[in-house]
Formats: structure tokens, C-alpha cells, sequence
């Protein structure tokens, strides 16, 4: 009794003892572990790892190996039952519910029971592995192989296993495409994923593990179950010795206790073996009514301690912690079926009843929690659907930009994370849904890569267009023609940028060989352009004191003596030529002060005007350059023709104001606008006039030279 306490005790305080992290995981996940079916898959292989070696089926495998010799054995044993005797383990129960129930308890007692380690397994958490990262999973697998009971994290490296390889294949494909779009013949592929040689390693080191505790299990199990199976046949052969019934009881009692101390057998033995065992004590204890008294005795502790069971089976239904409960109503079957014998008969059906109908109804909390989490996973499905429609829009309108595919990039990330920390979907379309993700994210990487393809291709174009530049940009660098050179270099700079990206590792040796040739030249320009300066700063300086002598100068009275100093002013400053052009603002200074001047002498700013222009005519002269007096000429009849079109235009714009008073402001504008473009059109005529006395001037002096010369 006190044995069944501390079993108990055991069940309870390791319940408690899960942490709160444990407990919301458990929560979001079905008590129920997945079978080891439920998550196998083949193992993906990388392309850089050998294969796992053939006979890696599982823990399963391996358990069924250990146990597949003892189950032969006790399949006979088994079949000694008759089917008029039933024990309280093999009553037919209520119903559907309550066998499937009962059936679950049984078979994770077996597994309990071919060692005491096994039942750690409930208390370790069952993580989300579908939302950690192929890191975290081998960080997880790595924590459980080095902490836990080997034999107690069979369906958690499992669990982790699956999710490993369904995200390692995801990335590989996604590598695979990348390889390719670059070029790559798919054959050639090849990937070294620091991730999956760790996870390998750790997962070699658990299967090594995994088998040196079997092999060494497989042995002891097989001892254990013949000593039970030896028990049960002392125990048959107890009705067949002639001998004083309290010998035989004592012997009873002494086989009994060689039972509890026999030891684990196999799990899929478990079950046969030990109704095996409680058939035969029944048949003894129906034996026994040669006397009663002792075996009264026994069905009555028996049915007292099968009570205490069906009381506290009956008072879990009110535990709020449905996996402590379910933990303790599963010892309660164990001790049901390992520590306590038989009851009356006409008591048998009774208890069994009570008990049978407490399981159901814990069997009933937990179906209504999985139809509660079925809930969660349908509300997950919709989420992730969601997610892989935003996916598959995304994938179906990549852009052709590649700071906005870097955006669309990082949102599909994003989407990612967002899918894998969604949860758990309904196992019918886990499979479906992880397919049309994976489709979804490779479709986008497929159309991501054919852009970057068709860049790359673009890139090489711009490469070839720009090696074209940098050869003409070598070929002027050392050029002294700077009329023709510089504009070219200019263009050849300005058609640079128009150009795209080149392929990286041609980038930056392209361009500072271009920037080189560039600078090569323009500072050779500079320095040609520097040394012109300085003969025009020469002129600058020229100017400035000529200009000081001209505000320092006073008008004498003498007319025609102030006016030919004014005129030698006008040559002097004539003479000096070319000036910095950020410096050109002195001219209008000496204009301003020259046009005060001959205004002061009576002399009106037309006159004024062709003063200046007789001294330019006259350097023309000295020059005798042909060429230039063309040129003055085309710009004279120029702004003759711009005088005469703006004249007609303002006197086109008078006539919408026929009717209007000369005192109108408009009106006023207009006339001072035409007589100003009058009087500018009179000054361009007398300049040209001038110009046509050079010119003829010119043509006879030339004339008589000419006309010299064929007489001497």
C-alpha cells in the first residue's frame, strides 16, 4: 500500500515539477505524442554527406528488435486464457472511447515498463520545432542528447529530425537555384552547410548512443521475461502439488513477490505476460475455496486498495492540469495491473465498471482538448495560407528594380518568419500546406534570380560600352589640341554616367583607370589654363590702375582736350585685352565712369556709344584680320534685323491702344520701349557704317599696293 503511494507521489510531483514554459507548450500541442509514424520521412541527403547507414529505421525498429524473440514466447503463454475466465484487464469495456482509452494507457505503461527511465519522456517539453531555425533545432538536439535518457527523446529527435530536413531541403533548392541562375551546370552543384554537418554529427552521436543502450537492454529483457514466464509456470503447477494449503498460499505469496522483483521485459511482451500471470492467480485464488479465510483476506485488501484507485481515478476529472491528470490516471492503471491481485468474482465487474468508466471520462477531456487545439490548427491553416497567397503575389510581380526587389526580398523574409512562428496545422494538410509554401518561396527565388540573370547579362553590355570610353578617354589624354579634346573628354564623361552597373569585381579597376585618364588630362588642361591666367591677371592688374587714374582724373574746361584724353582712355583700356572672367565686372565700372564723362562734355550716350566703337574699329584695323571684321559685320546686321523685329512689334502693340491717352502707363512703356529700340537701331547702323569705311579702306589700301607692285 505504502508502495502504491509513493508510485503515486512520483507521478504527481513529476507532473508539477514541468515548467510554466513547459506547461503553455504543452498546452499548444496535442498530450499525446505523434506516434514515431507520424513524423518519419526519409532522411535528405546533402550533397556533400555520405548516406546514413541502411538499418536506421527509428527507435521503434530498434525496440521491435530488442522484443521481437520474447513476444514468440508469450504469444503461447497468452493463449492458455480461457474464454470463460476474464480478469479486470481484459473485461470488454463500455464502449468505443473507453477501449481506445484504456488501449493508450497499456501501451505507454509498456513502454514504461521496459525501463523506469522511459517515463522521463513525459516530462520533456515537446518544443514548436516547426518555428526554429535550422540553428536552433541543432542546438535543441544537441541540449537533448547531452542532458536526457537516451531512451526518453525517441519521438522529440524525431519531431526534430523531420523539421531539420523539410527546412535544409527548402534551403538547399534555394542554393541549387542561385548556383544556377549564376551560370552553374546543376550537375556540379555542390553545398557545404556548417548547419547540416553538425546536425549530422549530433544526430550520429545519438544513434550510437541509441543502439549501445539497446544492445545492452536486448539481453536483460530477454532474462527478465523468462523468469516471469518460469513464475507463471510455478504458479500453474501450484494447484497440482499435494501439499498443506498454507504451505502452498506461502509459496503463492513468495512467487508473487519474485514477480514484483523480476524485472522490465519487453513492451510488446508487457501486456500478454501479464495477463498471463492474473489469469493464473485467479484459477489459484478459485483454488483457494478449500480455504476461504485466506483467500477472503486477500480479496478483500484487494478490493480495498482497487477502491482507493477508482475514487482517485474518479477525482481526477475535476483536475484543472489535464497532463498531470492524465500522468496520474496512468500510474493508477499500472498499479492497477502490476501491484494489486483479483477481487471476488461478483465484485470483478462492479469495480472494473467504475474504474473503466473514470478512464472514459478523463479519455473524454482530452478528445474535447484535441478538438479545442484542432480549433488552433485550423486558425493556424488559414493564417499560413494567408501568408503563402502574400508569397505568391509577391513571387508572380517581382519587380524589375533592384532596390525594390532588395524591399520585396526582405518582406518574402519576413513572410517566412511569419510562417513558421504561425504554429501547428491539422496533420491531413501539414504535408499539402509545407508543398505550396516551399512552391510559393521558390517560385519567387526563381523569378529574383532570373532578374538578377538578365542584370548580369545587361551588366556585361555596360561593361563593353564602357571599356569602349576608357579606350578613347586613354587615347585624347595626352591630346594638345584643347578646342577639339576637351569637348570630347566632356562627352565621353557625361556618356559614362549614363551608363548602368558593370559586373562587381570589374567596378572599381574600370573606373579608376577611366578616372585616372580623366584627371590625366583635365589637370594638363589646367595647368595650360593657369599659365594663360597669369598673362590675363597681368591685364587685370593694367586695368585696375587704369581705372584709378580714370576716377582721379578731372574734366579741364578744355573740350577737345578732354575728350582726346577720354578717347586715350578708351584705347589704353582697349589695349590690354583679356581679363580673369569672374573679374569682368570692372568693365561696367569703366564704362559707368567714361559714359558721366562724355555726358559732362555734351557728348549724348550714342555718340558715347560710337566713340567706343571707332576704337575697336581701329584694332580691327591693326589686325587687318579679315576674318574678324566678317564676323563683326554678320553680328551688326544681327542685332540691325533684332532692332527692326522688335520695333514692329512695339508698334504693332500701340495700335491696341489707339484709343487710350498718351498719359495711359502702358501706353507711356510702349512709347519709351520704341523710341529706345530706335535709337539702339541708329547706333548699329552708324556702327556699321563705320565698319563698310574700314572695310573700304582696307580694299583700297590692299588695291594700290596691288597696283604698286605690277608697276615695279
Amino acid at each position: 500500500m505504502q508502495e502504491n503511494e509513493h508510485k503515486l507521489q512520483q507521478a504527481e510531483g513529476g507532473a508539477e515539477n514541468i515548467s510554466d514554459t513547459t506547461k503553455k507548450t504543452l498546452e499548444e500541442s496535442p498530450i499525446s505524442e505523434p506516434k514515431p509514424s507520424d513524423n518519419a520521412v526519409p532522411e535528405q541527403i546533402e550533397n556533400t554527406t555520405p548516406k546514413d547507414s541502411p538499418e536506421e529505421t527509428g527507435d521503434a525498429e530498434a525496440e521491435k528488435v530488442v522484443s521481437q524473440e520474447a513476444s514468440n514466447t508469450s504469444d503461447e503463454s497468452a493463449a492458455e486464457q480461457t474464454e470463460d475466465t476474464k480478469s479486470e484487464d481484459n473485461t470488454p469495456p463500455d464502449s468505443e472511447d473507453s477501449n481506445e482509452a484504456i488501449d493508450e494507457i497499456d501501451a505507454d505503461n509498456a513502454e514504461d515498463a521496459e525501463d523506469s527511465d522511459n517515463e522521463k519522456r513525459h516530462f520533456i517539453p515537446m518544443l514548436d520545432y516547426h518555428s526554429m531555425s535550422m540553428e536552433n533545432l541543432v542546438g535543441e538536439l544537441q541540449r537533448l542528447v547531452r542532458n536526457e535518457k537516451i531512451q526518453a527523446i525517441g519521438k522529440h529527435v524525431s519531431s526534430i529530425k523531420y523539421e531539420f530536413d523539410q527546412k535544409f531541403q527548402e534551403f538547399l533548392e534555394h542554393k541549387k537555384e542561385e548556383f544556377v541562375s549564376k551560370g552553374g551546370n546543376e550537375v556540379d552543384f555542390k553545398y557545404n552547410s556548417v548547419a547540416k554537418r553538425q546536425f549530422n554529427e549530433v544526430y550520429s552521436d545519438y544513434r550510437e548512443k541509441r543502439d549501445h543502450y539497446y544492445k545492452q537492454l536486448e539481453q536483460t529483457l530477454k532474462d527478465n521475461l523468462q523468469k516471469r514466464l518460469d513464475i507463471i509456470e510455478q504458479l500453474k503447477g501450484l494447484i497440482d502439488v499435494e501439499e498443506d494449503i498454507n504451505t502452498t498460499y506461502k509459496n503463492f505469496k513468495d512467487l508473487q513477490e519474485n514477480w514484483k522483483n523480476a524485472g522490465p521485459v519487453p513492451r510488446t511482451s508487457y501486456n500478454d505476460v501479464w495477463r498471463t500471470y492474473h489469469h493464473h492467480m485467479e484459477i489459484f485464488y478459485d483454488f483457494l475455496h478449500l480455504n476461504r479465510e485466506l483467500r477472503d483476506l486477500d480479496f478483500k485488501h484487494n478490493l480495498e486498495e482497487k477502491l482507493k484507485l477508482v475514487e482517485r481515478a474518479e477525482g481526477l476529472v475535476n483536475e484543472p492540469d489535464l497532463t498531470k491528470a492524465f500522468r496520474e490516471l496512468q500510474t493508477l492503471h499500472k498499479i492497477w495491473k502490476e501491484d494489486i491481485g483479483p477481487v471476488a468474482k461478483e465484485q470483478r465487474e462492479e469495480v472494473w465498471e467504475r474504474f473503466s468508466n473514470a478512464t472514459k471520462a478523463m479519455h473524454q477531456r482530452r478528445q474535447e482538448h484535441f478538438q479545442e487545439l484542432e480549433k488552433v490548427y485550423e486558425k493556424n491553416l488559414e493564417k499560413k495560407q494567408e501568408i503563402i497567397g502574400k508569397i505568391a503575389s509577391i513571387a508572380e510581380n517581382v519587380t524589375e528594380n533592384h532596390r525594390a526587389l532588395q524591399q520585396q526580398i526582405k518582406e518574402v523574409e519576413a513572410l517566412r518568419d511569419s510562417f513558421f512562428k504561425a504554429g501547428k496545422v491539422p496533420q491531413r494538410v501539414n504535408e499539402e500546406t509545407w508543398n505550396a509554401f516551399k512552391e510559393a518561396v521558390r517560385k519567387f527565388n526563381r523569378n529574383k534570380n532570373a532578374f538578377y540573370k538578365n542584370q548580369k547579362k545587361e551588366q556585361h553590355q555596360n561593361l563593353e560600352k564602357k571599356r569602349a570610353l576608357l579606350e578613347l578617354a586613354t587615347s585624347l589624354k595626352d591630346s594638345d589640341d584643347w578646342s577639339a579634346a576637351t569637348p570630347e573628354m566632356k562627352r565621353i564623361q557625361s556618356e559614362w554616367k549614363k551608363i548602368g552597373h558593370v559586373p562587381r569585381k570589374y567596378s572599381d579597376k574600370i573606373w579608376n583607370e577611366f578616372k585616372n585618364a580623366c584627371n590625366h588630362y583635365f589637370n594638363r588642361l589646367h595647368a595650360e589654363k593657369n599659365e594663360s591666367h597669369k598673362e590675363e591677371y597681368e591685364n587685370l592688374d593694367k586695368k585696375m590702375a587704369c581705372l584709378d587714374r580714370l576716377r582721379d582724373f578731372q574734366l579741364s574746361g578744355d573740350r577737345e582736350k578732354d575728350l582726346e584724353t577720354l578717347k586715350k582712355f578708351l584705347a589704353e583700356w582697349k589695349e590690354y585685352g583679356r581679363i580673369p572672367y569672374n573679374k569682368k565686372h570692372i568693365n561696367g565700372k569703366f564704362n559707368k565712369i567714361t559714359d558721366a564723362l562724355f555726358n559732362k562734355l555734351g557728348i549724348g550716350k550714342q555718340q558715347t556709344e560710337l566713340l567706343k566703337y571707332g576704337n575697336k574699329v581701329q584694332e580691327l584695323a591693326k589686325t587687318e584680320d579679315n576674318r574678324a571684321i566678317g564676323n563683326e559685320r554678320v553680328f551688326i546686321r544681327r542685332k540691325i534685323d533684332e532692332s527692326k523685329s522688335e520695333i514692329r512689334q512695339l508698334e504693332n502693340n500701340l495700335q491696341f491702344f489707339s484709343g487710350d491717352s498718351e498719359d495711359n502707363p502702358l501706353v507711356k512703356q510702349v512709347v519709351d520701349n520704341l523710341n529706345k529700340q530706335k535709337d539702339a537701331l541708329q547706333t548699329w547702323k552708324e556702327k556699321l557704317k563705320k565698319l563698310n569705311i574700314l572695310e573700304n579702306k582696307l580694299n583700297r589700301e590692299a588695291e594700290e599696293e596691288e597696283n604698286s607692285s605690277e608697276e615695279e
